[in-house]
């Protein structure tokens, strides 16, 4: 079938070549006229023009093959072009492999093998593929959305803020007047005035744990190694009280807001109730299976959430004492629980290097957050914006809520971060294993101080880790528990000013990370 194609195809040409050869010798009587040798050139180079000028500008297309020849001067790429006689289909004849199809060493068929000219919108069409227009068809190629110029051939990499993209036509360098998007910078943050050391509060004989304020911000609570609940002044610093009922380190303590009541837990598995009135345990939480890290209380209902070494978050009814779910899920130890009144209304990060944000009723998973490449040990939420963040040994990431949506990075705590507390000015606190404390801009993630305090006399000098931190109700006061048996109060320096306190601030070189 293929050769018989082929040779009615070269039959045709032979054919009308030797037909336009005759009419060139006949005059208008029939009878044969000679032609001098000038006349035949001529003769000659109008039968060239006519059966093979559209073949030497041809492009090679799939698209339209039995258009007729377009009747113009020129093609769409600029090129020299004759035209053809009218009403008629020019056909060519392809031996061997070409680029079309498309593939090295393809073999033509019979639906292959003939190729005619592409129509003017077919040439159109291949206008961008052909090398001869390229910077023709990138002058006209329309802007993309944003203002964001790119590269041909390179359509994931923007060109540097302020370039301007120049295009050689002929020689001559033509300004296209696009103008590329400006790489994207942190907005100025807002000015902080930086906190200071006032007060170093001595009473534990082990590392101090965990801290909490309790609601009427008269005074304040903390949980120490040394097995021993302590209630402190909040005002003098002076002690209080001392509780006494756990076998082992104290790791978490909160007050209710709904009841004389305070809530603990330790690493001898065990969480208590304790009735401030009578200063003593009235109701046990039992069902851990190893150490108990942290628990929260829910804002609105009488729920307490627990998590444990054992990599479940437990939802405890605080008058029935009842276990209502047992959240499973992480593959590690859960290091950090946080409530809220929204949805979702619990947060955990966990050993396993994942957040996950609970259905409450349900008792089950909402959302997965993997972008932690460590361990998750804290988790804050932000008291008038509905975001949260998470300290890791790799960064502090902030997110949205409800899905977990992936905010920003807050690079530069270059250590195991503990603790993390943010007050309703936008100030958050990171507390790390080497004792330093980061305290950042919430809204830019930009660090405008670092503190690492002295370890207190008497105190190794390896003792320097910061284990828990939290504003009073006032947020003029932060409290910090640390490894070296001590609390330690910050305050805001009164006497700073942006003048002598500058932001140090330059956009042009500060860079959010993707992840």
């Amino acid at each position: 079938m293929v050769e018989e194609v082929q040779k009615h195809s070269v039959h045709t040409l032979v054919f009308r070549s030797l037909k336009r050869t005759h009419d060139m010798f006949v005059a208008d009587n029939g009878k044969p006229v000679p032609l001098d040798e000038e006349s035949h050139k001529r003769k000659m180079a109008i039968k060239l023009r006519n059966e093979y000028g559209p073949v030497l500008h041809m492009p090679t297309s799939k698209e339209n093959l039995k258009e007729k020849v377009p009747q113009s001067a020129s093609d769409s790429y600029g090129h020299k072009q004759y035209p053809a006689n009218q009403g008629q289909e020019v056909e060519y004849l392809v031996t061997g492999t070409h680029p079309y199809p498309p593939g090295p060493g393809v073999a033509l068929t019979a639906d292959t093998k003939i190729q005619r000219m592409p129509s003017e919108s077919a040439a159109q069409s291949l206008a961008v593929a052909l090398p001869a227009s390229q910077a023709r068809a990138d002058a006209n190629r329309p802007v993309p959305a944003g203002g964001e110029y790119r590269h041909p051939g390179v359509p994931d990499r923007a060109q540097p803020a302020g370039a301007v993209s120049v295009v050689m036509e002929g020689g001559n360098a033509k300004n296209s007047a696009l103008m590329a998007k400006k790489a994207p910078t942190m907005p100025k943050p807002q000015w902080h005035p930086p906190w200071k050391l006032y007060r170093v509060i001595s009473g534990h004989l082990g590392w101090v744990r965990c801290i909490a304020v309790e609601p009427g911000n008269q005074w304040f609570v903390t949980g120490s190694a040394d097995r021993t609940i302590k209630i402190w002044d909040l005002a003098s610093g002076k002690l209080k009280l001392s509780l006494t009922g756990h076998i082992s380190t104290v790791r978490g303590v909160i007050v209710s807001a709904r009841s004389p009541y305070l809530f603990s837990c330790g690493e001898d598995k065990q969480v208590k109730c304790w009735d401030l009135e009578y200063n003593k345990v009235i109701r046990h939480y039992h069902g851990h299976l190893s150490a108990v890290y942290g628990l929260d209380l829910h804002p609105t209902i009488d729920v307490l959430v627990t998590c444990s070494r054992d990599s479940t978050a437990r939802i405890w009814d605080v008058r029935t004492k009842a276990s209502v779910h047992t959240l499973s899920g992480h593959t590690n130890a859960v290091a950090t629980v946080r409530c809220q009144a929204a949805e979702p209304q619990i947060i955990t990060g966990s050993h396993d290097t994942t957040i996950r944000l609970w259905d409450l009723v349900a008792g089950k998973t909402r959302v997965t957050l993997t972008n932690h490449k460590k361990s998750v040990r804290a988790v804050v939420l932000h008291p008038r914006h509905y975001t949260f963040a998470s300290g890791s040994p790799d960064n502090i990431k902030q997110w949205k809520f409800p899905d977990g949506s992936f905010i920003q990075n807050l690079s530069g705590h270059n250590a195991i971060i503990n603790t993390l507390t943010v007050n309703s000015d936008g100030v958050l606190v990171s507390g790390a294993d080497n004792g330093t404390m980061h305290l950042w801009d919430w809204r830019t993630g930009y660090n405008f101080q670092r503190v690492h305090a002295a370890v207190q006399p008497g105190s190794l000098d390896s003792e320097s880790g910061i284990f828990a931190c939290a504003f009073d109700q006032s947020e003029s006061r932060l409290l910090t528990a640390e490894a070296d048996k001590t609390i330690k109060v910050y305050k805001e320096d009164d006497t700073a000013t942006e003048e002598t306190h500058p932001v140090s601030w330059k956009p042009e070189i500060i860079k959010r990370k993707r992840f």
